[in-house]
């Protein structure tokens, strides 16, 4: 079992850890996202990485209320984020949702909250640059992977790379759909559209991309994101697959290469 410190109880020790973790709501609540978080947790451990969470003190970035055109609340849950955040003196973050990723990133500095915000698939790439971590080869070896680009990791911050440099050190096949990168197409739950029914239409987004993903006829579908996980997992149990095509994020995929 893993103690994961709170900022506070850093505080009380004198202490200032080099990156905060923010867990985000799906990370914290839901379920399958938990074991992202958890998956993580354990790579964040086992390279002695200096990290604390924000624990009880960690409110929703904001995100869905932006994105669902409640501006009001938006600044209301960023500034009593940001007060506590500044207060601890935070300056770097890491966090394993795009959505709370860009929010940070890009949404806070304008209400008083400037951060270095990066995406959980770049810090694991840069721990295992520096040889802070290691992967046992093998355990994705042969294995066909095709990865999903979440609209705001890729489309919306330019980041592309480092999810697919992990799924090279991994020494497994990536296999691209064909809509990839800057011409990826969205899981569907974008916009605050995760949290109400779609419009009327042909085919929902989510069995559009899940097709587009078995098109590659891939072993496992990689994603770096908890909202597009839940996506596309959908979409595997709708083309009853789900027992034979996982959906996984890549910091579980590397927690299992590392058996951890």
């Amino acid at each position: 079992m893993i103690k994961v410190p709170t900022l506070a109880e850093c505080m009380a020790e004198g202490r200032t850890p080099e990156i905060l973790f923010w867990v985000g709501c799906a990370g914290s609540f839901d379920e399958r996202a938990k074991k992202i978080t958890k998956a993580f947790v354990k790579l964040l451990d086992n390279a002695k990485v200096d990290f604390a969470v924000l624990g009880a003190e960690e409110s929703c970035s904001g995100d869905p209320a932006k994105r669902a055109g409640n501006e009001f609340l938006f600044q209301m849950q960023a500034m009593t984020n940001i007060e506590v955040m500044n207060a601890y003196e935070v300056k770097k973050i890491v966090t394993t949702c795009p959505h709370c990723f860009n929010t940070l990133k890009n949404e806070y500095p304008e209400l008083g909250g400037t951060f270095e915000v990066i995406h959980h698939t770049q810090l694991l790439r840069d721990l295992l640059d520096e040889g802070k971590m290691t992967i046992e080869e093998g355990t994705f070896k042969g294995k066909r992977i095709t990865y999903h680009d979440p609209c705001y990791l890729g489309r919306a911050n330019n980041i592309y790379e480092a999810p697919r440099e992990l799924i090279q050190k991994l020494d497994a096949e990536l296999v691209e759909m064909k809509s990839c990168k800057s011409r990826g197409l969205c899981c569907g739950a974008g916009g605050a559209q995760m949290f109400k029914e779609p419009e009327q239409g042909n085919k929902d987004i989510n069995i559009e991309r899940t097709e587009q993903a078995l098109e590659t006829k891939p072993d496992i579908i990689a994603a770096g994101c908890p909202f597009c996980n839940t996506m596309l997992s959908d979409g595997v149990k709708n083309k009853e697959k789900e027992d034979s095509l996982p959906v996984l994020d890549l910091a579980e995929m590397i927690a299992t290469a590392k058996d951890l």
